[in-house]
């Protein structure tokens, strides 16, 4: 049998047992890793209660922050937008109001037209009942009246 290497493989055994973690480091470990493991829980426990309130909180001031500008500028805008009714309100008034005393004014003009022309015809018919009465009338040719004014002149 060769010693030598019965020698090499006893070594080699030797340093597996002694590279080889012991139970007591395996405890130890262990041990640290429950004690992280336990404190991770309570972290998560606390991180658990406090959290939703934080995130409402969050989201209550971020809504905050933007609402109230949006709401500023939504009362601008009701206000513009009643002012703009109002305006019509009136311009729709004033404009209907017109529209009435133009139709007055049409109206009157109609009156004054009618009346004119019923004025001509009651002289046109006192002029043809004159003429019918006195049994004519003596008529002047208006280019003889020019020549005469013209030989004249």
């Amino acid at each position: 049998m060769d010693y030598d290497a019965v020698e090499r493989a006893r070594e080699r055994l030797e340093a597996a047992a002694n590279s080889r973690t012991q139970p007591g480091d395996v405890e130890a470990v262990l041990e640290r890793a429950r004690s992280q493991i336990e404190e991770l829980a309570e972290l998560a426990a606390q991180l658990e209660t406090s959290l939703p309130s934080r995130v409402g909180e969050a989201v209550q001031e971020g809504i905050r922050a933007e609402a109230l500008p949006v709401a500023r500028q939504l009362a601008e805008v009701r206000g513009l937008a009643g002012q703009t009714i109002r305006r019509l309100e009136r311009i729709e008034g004033d404009t209907l109001a017109e529209r009435h005393a133009r139709v007055d004014d049409l109206s009157l003009l109609v009156e004054l037209i009618t009346s004119g022309w019923k004025s001509v015809d009651d002289r046109l018919g006192r002029l043809e009942r004159g003429l019918q009465q006195s049994g004519g009338a003596i008529v002047y040719r208006i280019e003889d009246a020019q020549e005469r004014r013209s030989s004249n002149g």
